[in-house]
């Protein structure tokens, strides 16, 4: 049986980038950079959700994709049409305002929404997530 989502993956046009991004712009903390071989696994994850963890995966031909879906991938990526999931935050307002200062490219500033305030921000490779705070 299945008890829980451990690791998912988010395609990101440069491992680098990423990590500095999502460590010095979001406040993640790095949980794995391990090179084997020619591969890179390079996790990070908000620092106070120790059961999940983004995988920063770079867009290159491997056994599962070959490298005209690589290209097609790239593309999607860098046009910011990927969405990378929902970032949950206590003060939607407040978290915009520092993220902003911190650089981070929003789409869209915080707004009422039925679920609550959201906003839509942009990591350095293009894909798009939600920042939520949840009303009740």
């Amino acid at each position: 049986m299945i008890q829980r989502l451990s690791h998912t993956s988010v395609f990101v046009l440069d491992q680098d980038r990423a990590r500095a991004f999502y460590t010095d712009k979001l406040g993640f903390e790095v949980r794995a950079d391990v090179t084997m071989g020619s591969f890179r696994w390079l996790t990070v994850a908000p620092k106070g959700q120790p059961d999940l963890e983004l995988i920063l995966m770079p867009i290159a031909a491997t056994p599962m994709m070959d490298e005209a879906t690589a290209d097609v991938v790239r593309l999607l990526v860098d046009r910011g049409v990927l969405g990378g999931g929902v970032l949950a935050t206590a003060d939607c307002r407040r978290t915009y305002d520092e993220l902003r200062t911190r650089g981070v490219e929003f789409l869209h500033p915080p707004a009422e929404r039925p679920y609550g305030i959201e906003a839509l921000l942009k990591d350095d490779s293009g894909n798009w997530f939600s920042l939520v705070q949840r009303t009740s």
